[in-house]
């Protein structure tokens, strides 16, 4: 039997090989709108997390925002 610690090793070895190829090709294959969707959506969760962690820095609490998935982002 393969211990759990192997077996973990290998899939994060096959797991990082194929996320670097599936970026480059996804980015290959799409709209430019799918592009600017995807950027702007990025956009907008890194803007979410610098004020949160600016909040939190400033011991501010603050509800969370339902998530960035919204139709049309």
């Amino acid at each position: 039997m393969l211990s759990k610690k192997l077996v973990s090793q290998v899939m994060r070895e096959l797991g990082s090989k194929g996320g670097k190829i599936g970026g480059k090709r996804s980015l290959e294959t799409m709209t430019p709108e799918e592009r600017s969707a995807r950027a702007k959506k990025a956009s907008l969760v890194a803007a979410e997390r610098r004020t949160a962690k600016r909040l939190a820095a400033n011991g501010t609490k603050r509800a969370p925002k339902k998530s960035a998935r919204r139709k049309g982002v």
